[in-house]
């Protein structure tokens, strides 16, 4: 069975209605932004139920002839809502949109819209800890050289944007050398042109040098000390790189 975690009072309560409804045959919606974990839920409340998806007309039609009880995903991307019959099927549906509300409402007799995970703090907590725990098992980090607190909370795509952040910091934070440098051939390989490409690339290794002596060392002085070289030269490559 999928796992579906949540401390959301709105959510509980999404998940008790269509737990009443389970054994009847009526048709429920979870509208929500991606990435909210509409599918998840889904899955989590019908084990059992055959999964298909918005984007696969056909598919759907061949579903729905064949099965009574139906999860469809994407809802939205389907273009001949109006030809379905969901009469004796129990359907869960989830969207990103609800596109024509009055459509909506003919063929679902419950409607349940799922929070971002903005509005969900302990959720996203959650979702955090384990997407942690599985970029460190994927990449093979040791869990005491990182610290919990400095990894990053982005939700601006809920758990797409979450997770990505996640994966990129841990990454960021135990490359070595090599693996900076093969990153950085890489993107000049696929990038370089033009006719000032030194000038341009330079600032691939000046900018993040000279932004991180600064945050290190908090003086321009002592910075300038330490890279070895004038403190004017590096106050013109600081006023180059629009480092603030």
């Amino acid at each position: 069975m999928e796992t579906f975690f949540t401390t959301s009072e709105k959510i509980h309560h999404m998940m008790k209605s269509i737990h009443l409804t389970k054994t009847l045959f009526v048709s429920s919606i979870i509208i929500g932004d991606k990435y909210t974990g509409k599918k998840t839920l889904a899955r989590h409340l019908f084990p059992e139920a055959t999964i298909v998806s918005g984007e696969n007309q056909e598919e759907v039609q061949m579903a729905l002839e064949h099965h009574d009880e139906l999860i469809i995903t994407d809802f939205e991307k389907l273009s001949n809502q109006s030809n379905f019959d969901f009469s004796n099927k129990r359907i869960i549906a989830t969207a990103n949109y609800i596109g024509n509300a009055t459509l909506i409402d003919d063929l679902f007799a419950f409607i349940y819209t799922m929070p971002p995970l903005s509005e969900r703090p302990d959720d996203a907590h959650y979702l955090k800890n384990l997407f942690v725990k599985e970029a460190l098992s994927i990449l093979m980090i040791d869990p005491e050289s990182i610290d919990d607190n400095a990894v990053p909370l982005n939700l601006t795509m809920n758990a797409k944007s979450l997770k990505k952040d996640i994966f990129l910091h841990l990454m960021q934070r135990t490359m070595n050398a090599q693996e900076i440098e093969n990153v950085i051939f890489h993107y000049i390989l696929k990038h370089l042109d033009g006719n000032d490409g030194y000038r341009e690339y330079l600032g691939l290794y000046e900018k993040p040098l000279i932004e991180a002596g600064l945050k290190k060392y908090g003086s321009q002085l002592q910075l300038s000390q330490v890279l070895g070289i004038n403190r004017n030269t590096l106050r013109k490559k600081i006023h180059e790189h629009n480092i603030d």
